[in-house]
């Protein structure tokens, strides 16, 4: 087995489910969550996973963690296989799942930390001394003794995500982390994560906010609708859409017009998103530049006000938007 911190190989992910036929008639349906993955995560970089809600991402890490098993293919651990290891898995991961509702909300701060550390088999003075240095660490320290219920949901995600480090473990997977915190908490968190990555430890860090991708992470994953769309660096993921333009518009645009942009013999794609307020659409082409005067007449014969047009620089959703033709901010959850 290689050294690798995770090894996943061809790895699905099927749920059954109920599908409702009317008010009193139901039948057996099944959901692919995850569709023959494979990837590996080196040591000590910062390895994103990228997608909407929807995508696959919580699925994918629940069974790195062993809260579900795979239907198929196989998966290792820090050595570990996942379907075999599962107290070996546990107890050499950290990870931060499913935000405040991991916390005890009848406790304080510092009992969380403390019963958390006890379920690891941290000695009690061990324990009382790693959960003071998180609390000072992610900036708790002030409210560490008051029940959890009365915290704020940014203090909350911030308890949840020390939680993740009080067994010091090698691999750390942070689902979602910034989820619910405000801008200057969110950053705050990022700078402990890079912490912790200079630090020497490995982190999986899933995320559907690209710009976070793009500060963070050594190498990205985009994930879509169960399946692996995309794997490299954020410059390699950027250079794949090389050979085509990117140009944004905002503005007033119906989707008919949308429908007419999408029709032109030079656009790859078309997708249509709100932005602050506004509507922008983003053209991926061929032809860059040179299909802008067909692109304004297309949009303005067909009811578009175009309040601003620029060609830019592929981003990390431009890559998702030419695989999928959607954009990262689409909720693609099977309801």
């Amino acid at each position: 087995m290689r050294d690798n911190p995770v090894i996943v190989d061809q790895l699905s992910k099927i749920y059954s489910v109920r599908q409702r036929r009317g008010i009193f008639r139901s039948e057996k349906g099944s959901v692919q969550a995850l569709q023959d993955i494979s990837f590996e995560v080196q040591p000590g970089e910062i390895f994103g996973l990228l997608g909407p809600n929807g995508a696959g991402k919580t699925t994918l890490i629940k069974i790195l963690t062993t809260l579900l098993l795979p239907s198929s293919g196989r998966v290792w651990v820090n050595g570990f296989e996942v379907s075999k290891h599962e107290n070996a898995v546990r107890a050499s991961v950290g990870c931060m799942l499913m935000g405040e509702r991991g916390l005890y909300w009848k406790l304080t701060g510092r009992e969380n930390l403390e019963y958390f550390g006890a379920l690891y088999h941290l000695p009690p003075a061990a324990r009382k001394r790693r959960a003071t240095e998180i609390l000072n660490w992610i900036g708790l320290v002030d409210i560490a003794d008051r029940t959890v219920e009365t915290y704020s949901s940014g203090q909350k995600m911030k308890l949840a995500f020390g939680k993740a480090l009080i067994n010091d473990a090698p691999l750390l997977i942070l689902d979602e982390p910034t989820n619910t915190l405000d801008l200057p908490s969110a950053s705050e968190l990022r700078s402990i994560v890079r912490q912790l990555n200079e630090q020497g430890k490995t982190i999986i860090y899933t995320t559907h906010i690209m710009a976070e991708a793009e500060l963070l992470c050594d190498r990205v994953a985009i994930i879509d609708r169960g399946k692996l769309l995309a794997l490299g660096t954020v410059a390699e993921l950027k250079a794949s859409l090389r050979w085509a333009k990117v140009i944004s518009v905002e503005g007033v645009i119906p989707i008919w017009a949308v429908e007419a942009v999408r029709s032109m013999a030079d656009v790859e794609q078309a997708t249509r998103t709100n932005k602050n307020g506004a509507t922008q659409l983003t053209v991926v082409s061929v032809e860059g530049s040179e299909i802008l005067p067909e692109l304004i007449r297309v949009l303005t014969q067909n009811g578009a006000n175009i309040q601003k047009l620029s060609p830019q620089e592929p981003t990390l959703e431009d890559v998702f938007i030419a695989k999928t033709g959607r954009s990262l901010a689409e909720d693609t959850r099977v309801r």
